[in-house]
């Protein structure tokens, strides 16, 4: 891995540590399948092209029991038999909030969320995608993740 543009750890430490603290309440708190969050920082990291990411998601997903098969299908989702309706809702979601730049959060994918997740459950779904987008933009534009996490 090569040298991060700065260490920004060392610089915003307590930035670090909020973000660091909502992640803390994401895993703990969002009462969302494990499985399912890590699924959805993979398909926005591959999205985003956040190498580290890429690999630190898809080993939490491979801690968690999830095979092979199903993590090296997570680009390709819509063509496998491999997830459920909820996490397909859940993948579209994430790629339709990380790639929000092509316009807004299309309604027929927003009433598949709302149809699987409760109102709760889809604010939290769309927080991890907004945290694992800001991990990946702070990774790709600085360097390689260099703070507690």
């Amino acid at each position: 891995m090569s040298e991060p543009r700065l260490h920004y750890g060392r610089l915003m430490p307590e930035g670090l540590a909020k973000l660091t603290a909502l992640e803390h309440y994401l895993n703990t708190g969002a009462e969302l399948e494990a499985s399912l969050r890590e699924l959805v920082r993979l398909r926005a990291s591959l999205l985003n092209g956040c190498e580290y990411c890429i690999g630190l998601h898809s080993a939490e997903l491979r801690k968690l029991g999830e095979s092979e098969a199903r993590i090296a299908e997570v680009p390709e989702w819509r063509n496998s038999a491999l997830y459920s309706v909820r996490e397909r809702a859940a993948l579209a979601w994430a790629e339709a909030v990380t790639n929000i730049q092509d316009g807004h959060a299309p309604d027929v994918l927003y009433e598949a969320v709302r149809a699987e997740f409760s109102e709760a459950e889809t604010a939290n779904l769309t927080l991890v995608i907004a945290t694992i987008n800001a991990w990946n933009r702070m990774s790709i534009a600085l360097g390689a993740h260099d703070g507690p996490r």
